[in-house]
C-alpha cells in the first residue's frame, strides 16, 4: 500500500483564480489554435493589466505564439526567453518584472523561469500554461513507458502525464508567493477538464470551467 498525503493549501484558495481555455494545444492543432490562444492572453491582460508569464513546451512553440501575439495585439508589451541564455540575459529577463509593471514574458515550461523564481506582489500577477507538459516522443521515452507499463499497468500516466503535471504545477507556483498575493492561472488546453488530469492538480485549486 502507498500512503497519500494531501498537503493543505499554502495560500488562501480564493486568492488564485484558475481557468481552463476551450482550445487544443495538441501537436496537430497548435497552428490552428494560435489565434485563439493569444486572444486569451490579450483578453486576460486587457481585463487585468499587469505582469504575466506565459509558458510553452518548446522554444519553437514559444516563438510562434510570441510572433502571433505581436501580430494580433501589437500594443501588448512582451519579451521572451531565448535559447542558451547567459546569466546576464536571465537577469535582464527577470528585471522586466517590476512592481506594477505591465507585459507578458514568454518562457519554456520546465525551464529556468518555471522554477526557483520569486516575483512577489505585483511583480507577477498571473501565468498562462500551454499544453500538459508531456515529454516529447522519443525512443528513450518509449522505453521508459514500456518499463513502467510492465510494472504498473497501462494508463497510469507515470511516464508522461504525471511528470507533465509536475511541471505545470511548478510553473503555476510562480504566481502566489505570499499570503497577500492574488493572481490568475490560465490552463491553455481543454484536456485540463479531464478527470485524470484534474486529479493531478492541487486539491486547493478552485478550477473554473
Amino acid at each position: 500500500d502507498t500512503a497519500w498525503i494531501d498537503v493543505p493549501a499554502p495560500f488562501p484558495p480564493e486568492h488564485l483564480t484558475v481557468q481552463v481555455a476551450n482550445l487544443s494545444t495538441r501537436w496537430e492543432h497548435r497552428d490552428a489554435s494560435l489565434n485563439a490562444l493569444v486572444d486569451v492572453l490579450a483578453a486576460q491582460y486587457g481585463e487585468h493589466p499587469g505582469n504575466y508569464l506565459a509558458f510553452f513546451s518548446s522554444f519553437d512553440y514559444l516563438d510562434k505564439a510570441a510572433a502571433r501575439l505581436a501580430l494580433r495585439h501589437p500594443q501588448l508589451p512582451q519579451w521572451s526567453q531565448s535559447r542558451a541564455m547567459g546569466d546576464a540575459a536571465r537577469r535582464g529577463f527577470l528585471d522586466r518584472f517590476v512592481a506594477d509593471g505591465r507585459g507578458i514574458g514568454f518562457a519554456v515550461l520546465g525551464g529556468a523561469f518555471a522554477e526557483g523564481v520569486d516575483l512577489p506582489g505585483t511583480r507577477l500577477i498571473g501565468a498562462f500554461i500551454a499544453t500538459l507538459g508531456l515529454p516529447p516522443v522519443s525512443p528513450l521515452q518509449e522505453q521508459v513507458r514500456e518499463r513502467l507499463d510492465a510494472m504498473f499497468g497501462a494508463d497510469h500516466g507515470y511516464a508522461d502525464l504525471v511528470p507533465g503535471m509536475q511541471k505545470v504545477v511548478q510553473a503555476a507556483g510562480r504566481v502566489l508567493r505570499s499570503v497577500d498575493d492574488r493572481g490568475w492561472v490560465w490552463l491553455l488546453d481543454q484536456r485540463y477538464r479531464r478527470p485524470d488530469v484534474r486529479a493531478l492538480l492541487p486539491s486547493w485549486w478552485q478550477v473554473r470551467p
